[in-house]
């Protein structure tokens, strides 16, 4: 059984005094992890003191980003082996703006997730779309190469420690999140490019997080869906109200 997974990525927001409060705020109002499973990625400024804090509640704390190298001379980069120390279990990699912004490549990325598991973290991928499906008025081009490519070269028992998140781009920060269909397609086919690759087995044991505009409003929608183990959620993770809703969109009287 794949216990679901509610994830949000704060991306560069926050001080470090608010990111505090928002664990006092959340932690008393989430459910059991053996059920529901929740994690904050956080700033790598924070990180530390937020996993400290977090250490006895059912929130995990977790890394936005990490280099390919253990340790060396990378300014600004992020250890691996220094989130694992500090007690963060999962770290991001691959999300959309890290290939917008800073031009991450594949194999970049693929050279991450090797790093990241060396180093006893859990990766979580991103993958995205090669155009959406508003902008084109066509079918969805998936990237189903881009998890082929960011995985290239692991063992079974390496893909079997990683997470997947399908974020189509034109949803990410828009409001516009992408339907429950839409979602269910993408990650399916996710899904069925790791069963090609590896084996059904191994895909029906990953969990297939989406991201892209997920609110409390449609969560309830998007996680119905036998295909989405969870969700990737950027805005609405800021407010520990709205978190707290996320966290418990199962959760029955």
């Amino acid at each position: 059984m794949r216990i679901p997974f509610i994830v949000g990525n704060w991306k560069m927001n926050k001080t470090a005094d608010e990111a505090l409060q928002f664990i006092d705020d959340v932690s008393e109002h989430l459910p059991d992890p053996k059920k529901i499973q929740s994690a904050i990625a956080a700033p790598a400024l924070f990180l530390q003191s937020m996993a400290q804090k977090a250490q006895d509640t059912p929130l995990d704390i977790i890394g936005e980003n990490c280099f390919y190298e253990q340790f060396g001379a990378y300014t600004g980069e992020t250890s691996p082996t220094a989130l694992k120390k500090i007690g963060v279990p999962y770290v991001i990699l691959g999300h959309s703006e890290r290939r917008l912004y800073f031009h991450e490549s594949d194999e970049m990325i693929n050279k991450k997730v090797f790093a990241a598991i060396d180093a006893g973290l859990k990766p979580i991928v991103c993958c995205d779309e090669t155009m959406g499906r508003e902008a084109a008025g066509d079918t969805i081009h998936w990237v189903v190469s881009q998890i082929i490519a960011d995985l290239r070269g692991l063992s079974d028992d390496q893909v079997g420690q990683i997470s997947v998140a399908y974020e189509p781009s034109w949803a990410i920060g828009t409001g516009k999140s992408a339907s429950a269909d839409q979602a269910e397609e993408g990650c399916y086919l996710i899904r069925q490019t790791i069963a090609d690759v590896y084996s059904d087995e191994l895909a029906d044991k990953i969990r297939v997080l989406y991201g892209g505009s997920v609110s409390p409003d449609n969560i309830d929608e998007l996680m119905a869906k036998p295909n989405i183990d969870g969700v990737l959620v950027g805005n609405a993770s800021l407010d520990a109200e709205a978190f707290i809703k996320l966290a418990n969109f199962q959760i029955k009287d």
